[in-house]
């Protein structure tokens, strides 16, 4: 009986030798929790056998931007899922590469550029938190209180100005544009961007003098009469110079 509990207890111990050097072999991460700022790299791990869900807390994805591989065995796939905004990350069987990289794109206007180490681990969840994002929530809340709104001139001039400055404005939406540039005489207009909000829009426009002579632009010529606030980067153009506009307009008659 000696002998055969022995010779059992050596099996069981052989058996969870085995298996724990297959742990060893595959080791599991647990999910991954990052705190990020606008326009900042994101380090994180991704699963060389499984797939990778990158989700951003409290915003969605709403473009992914990478570079084609030459060779499709070095190349990797990423899906944008529409329903809850997250991707999701695949690297094909063969893959020699140990990391990859790419830029992603919210839906309240960050930009992120993430660069994952690729290892032999489960599928992974990476979980990306932008305090700007939690600014902006607390900002709608106090909007929604008891304390007083801005005034429309006051979001107009705040508007204004983050248009300017490229930077983030609570309560707006901001929306790329590709749009054709329309002409005008010796003036084309491109409309850049949007920042929609609940009440006015803010829309950056840019101006180019095609002609051979200055052009003096004012109000009346870059922007409708119904206009909140316009704002012209260089009101003197000079021939073949080009000046940002910043129009901002209410909501219900922008057109």
């Amino acid at each position: 009986m000696m002998n055969i509990y022995c010779s059992v207890s050596r099996a069981t111990g052989a058996a969870l030798f085995a298996a724990g050097v297959l742990v060893a072999a595959f080791p599991a991460h647990a999910d991954q929790a990052l705190s990020v700022e606008d326009n900042a790299g994101v380090d994180c791990i991704a699963s060389a056998r499984d797939l990778t869900r990158i989700s951003l807390v409290g915003d969605e994805f709403a473009s992914v931007s990478k570079v084609q591989a030459l060779s499709p065995i070095d190349d990797f796939n990423v899906v944008n899922e529409p329903t809850r905004g997250d991707i999701y990350v695949g690297i094909p069987e063969g893959f020699k590469r140990k990391s990859f990289s790419f830029f992603g794109t919210s839906k309240k206007g960050f930009v992120y550029r993430f660069t994952c180490k690729v290892e032999a681990i489960e599928a992974q969840q990476i979980f990306v938190t932008n305090p700007q994002v939690n600014a902006l929530a607390k900002s709608a809340d106090r909007s929604d209180g008891d304390i007083e709104a801005p005034d429309q001139q006051e979001t107009a001039i705040r508007l204004v100005q983050g248009m300017a400055t490229q930077q983030i404005v609570p309560g707006f939406r901001i929306e790329r544009a590709a749009l054709v540039p329309v002409r005008s005489g010796d003036l084309t207009v491109q409309l850049v961007s949007e920042y929609r909000g609940s009440d006015l829009i803010g829309r950056v426009v840019r101006v180019e003098n095609l002609g051979s002579k200055p052009v003096e632009l004012s109000e009346a010529m870059v922007a409708p009469a119904d206009a909140v606030a316009v704002s012209i980067g260089n009101r003197t153009l000079g021939a073949r110079q080009a000046t940002a506009v910043y129009v901002v307009l209410d909501k219900g008659s922008a057109r």
